[in-house]
């Protein structure tokens, strides 16, 4: 298939409320929404670049820079007949996962079109529904924040996920617990501590959570090795696993039990799929997580989390749960399993409303053969 045009659109879309982490607090998320056509057929993605270097050193502006100056001509007016066609292309380049994942996800919609399969299926998931939670930001007070994840609760998520940075940590985990203490709660501290907070780690130990996620530094895969084996409740590492040979690396030296899977993270849905491959064989557990996606997004975390292996509830919370109005249908409903369903239509299964779409682009770009 000839690649012909390639559109980069810079969104902004309003967030229904504040979402803080340990980064800091976002009012809006921006992101680049990818068009690729080819034999007349049309690809989406999505590049989940922030417009902040906050979890990732990547923004929208030097994703743009990538896609427009290097990545679009390695693959503009060429044949790629495959997927690994794109990745060979562009091997030469360094860096920049989540603008490859963004370009790599459009092509895998078309190539799921051509062969008239939903995505899902071409991956090779098999759940038709997959497990889902929610993720919550720090709120204001362990008060306030009880009362947010109980809403969750009413809506129907069974699995919550709460965001912690030094002095928001124990205090609201008790106090979620004791509220609902059945409920799956695990944390995600997006690496706001050190190996020296380890005795505050093992306080966490004693609530019966899911799973601490990147409790430490990006780049330290020992010191999460050490502070595993202090602890009861498994260590999950996100912004630490950029790809399979660092997840095989990290299982090797037991710094985790458990992996979140972010395709945009890894560089895209081939190298998250070789991950998923690694952790299924050697039985460990992985899920899908999330970035604010827009329908695009949430539609490719979805087709990856029907893969077997993803058994722990993935943060692909249904569309309403961001957003006022994506810019994709159908919208993803929560069931009342807690899980969402796979799109079933060829390729990603969404249709982009041009006209939401338009109304939330700041810039936009087209590039022709």
């Amino acid at each position: 298939m000839k690649i012909e045009y390639i559109e980069l659109r810079h969104i902004r879309m309003q967030l229904r409320a504040p979402f803080e982490t340990s980064f800091g607090v976002e009012l809006d998320r921006d992101c680049i929404i990818l068009q690729l056509r080819g034999e007349g057929l049309v690809g989406w993605g999505e590049c989940v670049a922030g417009i902040t270097p906050g979890y990732s050193y990547e923004t929208t502006m030097t994703a743009w820079h990538v896609l427009s100056d290097f990545f679009i001509p390695r693959i503009l007016g060429f044949e790629i007949s495959e997927v690994e066609d794109l990745r060979h292309r562009l091997s030469v380049y360094k860096g920049h996962p989540l603008a490859r994942a963004g370009l790599e996800m459009a092509l895998w919609d078309v190539f799921a079109q051509v062969n008239r399969k939903p995505l899902s299926m071409v991956l090779g998931g098999v759940q038709p529904r997959v497990p889902v939670g929610v993720s919550v930001g720090i709120q204001k007070d362990p008060e306030t924040l009880v009362d947010v994840v109980g809403e969750y609760i009413k809506q129907g998520y069974d699995r919550v996920k709460i965001k912690i940075k030094p002095g928001r940590d124990v205090g609201d985990v008790h106090a979620v617990r004791t509220a609902f203490p059945d409920l799956k709660l695990q944390v995600d501290a997006n690496s706001a501590y050190t190996i020296e907070d380890t005795a505050l780690m093992e306080a966490l130990d004693e609530y019966g959570l899911l799973l601490i996620e990147q409790p430490l530094a990006e780049d330290d895969l020992i010191d999460h090795g050490r502070l595993q084996a202090r602890l009861k409740t498994p260590i999950c590492l996100d912004e630490s696993i950029l790809s399979m040979r660092h997840a095989r690396q990290a299982l090797e030296i037991e710094a985790c039990r458990v992996i979140n899977i972010k395709p945009g993270r890894v560089g895209g849905l081939s190298e998250a799929k070789a991950i998923h491959n690694l952790c299924f064989e050697s039985k460990i557990p992985v899920w899908c997580g999330g970035m604010l996606e827009t329908g695009i997004g949430r539609a490719s975390n979805l087709a990856i989390a029907s893969l077997p292996g993803f058994t722990l509830p993935g943060d692909i919370s249904a569309s309403e749960r961001y957003y006022a109005e994506d810019i994709a249908e159908p919208p993803f409903m929560l069931n009342p399993d807690s899980t969402i369903d796979v799109p079933k239509a060829p390729g990603l299964g969404v249709n982009v409303i041009i006209e939401r779409l338009e109304r939330v682009s700041l810039r936009h770009e087209i590039f022709k053969a």
